[in-house]
């Protein structure tokens, strides 16, 4: 079902917080240090071991799996937002350094998709 999925991203969340806020104090910084991070390798590995040690029903993958492909692009879309803010406040060579960063990725797509393609 659908809330195990909940909940299994729920239980992700919460420890990659906890440890998160831990990394940070242990460096000496107020902040959540790779709390997000540690939450999405945690889900991507407690789902992968879920399925293969345990004999869930067909519903339940279902719902685990939607909630670990949902969870990953909001927070890389957050985190996107995160960086274009930063980038506006750093001023003009924040902005010159993203505007390059994606020109370049975007010329390589094609290189890309020759090697899938292989």
């Amino acid at each position: 079902m659908v809330i195990y999925g909940v909940a299994l991203l729920a239980f992700c969340m919460l420890v990659g917080i906890i440890f998160g806020e831990l990394l940070g104090r242990l460096i000496g910084i107020e902040a959540n240090i790779g709390g997000i991070g540690i939450a999405m390798l945690l889900l991507i590995f407690l789902s992968n071991y879920l399925k293969k040690s345990f004999n869930l029903g067909e519903i339940t993958e279902r719902g685990i799996h939607f909630w670990s492909a949902i969870y990953i692009p909001i927070v890389v879309a957050m985190a996107a937002k995160q960086n274009v803010m930063g980038a506006l406040d750093g001023g003009f060579v924040a902005l010159l350094a993203g505007g390059i960063a994606v020109s370049l990725s975007f010329l390589l797509i094609p290189l890309l998709s020759k090697l899938g393609n292989k």
